[in-house]
């Protein structure tokens, strides 16, 4: 896992101090250093989000209704009988469709199930079990809690030390010995959500209903960054 370690200096007081009592600028304490330092990581996401979807077209919207609800309610009976996939109903509308006279000539419905899982090879064999109710219209990848905190543990022992390790040179630059910290934050930042990549021929996936959907996920960046302010001293 390649990790990248950067420290910032935002700035000192101790430059500022010669304009203390000039008009227009406050009063600063001598010797104060305002700090920034940060750790930064790669993880490999460890969550796959799969949405299926199955649309269809009528000429009453309340039977589009009822055959659709049917189906996405066995889709989801069946991924929940696989261990290790949450499955829970997504987008539902149905809409008309009108002729040049502006009447109405169809109905149009969509139903969508969310899928979950750690266990990539599981969904992925799931998906294509169902492809004949439901087609993967869209894929995208998470980082579970599990993993996200223990990168940040990592990190925030990095970016804590850093911190200090700059607070002690750069005091030293200045002429001063040590430092005690007045103020001190840490922050994590830096997954990104989920984005789904889209899928354009749902269709020509039924041809092999059985075959399993390709599921490989990626890596996001994880950030732990320490602020704060130490006082410098003699």
């Amino acid at each position: 896992m390649k990790q990248l370690l950067a420290a910032t200096l935002l700035g000192t007081s101790a430059l500022a101090a010669s304009a203390q009592g000039m008009p227009g600028h406050a009063e600063v304490p001598s010797g104060v250093l305002a700090l920034s330092a940060q750790a930064v990581t790669e993880v490999p996401t460890d969550v796959v989000h799969l949405t299926l979807a199955a649309e269809q077209e009528g000429a009453e919207p309340g039977a589009i209704s009822s055959q659709l609800s049917t189906r996405t309610q066995a889709v989801i009976n069946q991924a929940k009988r696989t261990p290790g996939v949450q499955a829970e109903s997504g987008g539902f509308t149905i809409r008309p469709s009108t002729d040049r006279n502006g009447r109405i000539s169809t109905w149009r419905g969509r139903s969508e199930v969310i899928l979950q899982s750690r266990d990539f090879a599981a969904v992925s064999k799931l998906a294509g079990d169902l492809a004949n109710q439901m087609q993967v219209q869209g894929i995208a990848f998470s980082l579970s809690r599990e993993a996200r905190l223990a990168a940040e543990g990592k990190l925030t022992e990095q970016a804590v030390s850093s911190f200090r390790d700059k607070a002690q040179a750069t005091s030293k630059l200045f002429g001063y010995s040590s430092y005690t910290i007045r103020e001190v934050n840490v922050n994590e930042s830096g997954v990104v959500p989920p984005m789904p990549r889209m899928y354009g021929a749902a269709k020509a996936m039924m041809a092999d209903a059985a075959a399993p959907v390709p599921v490989e996920g990626g890596k996001t960046q994880v950030t732990v960054s320490v602020n704060g302010s130490v006082q410098m001293l003699k």
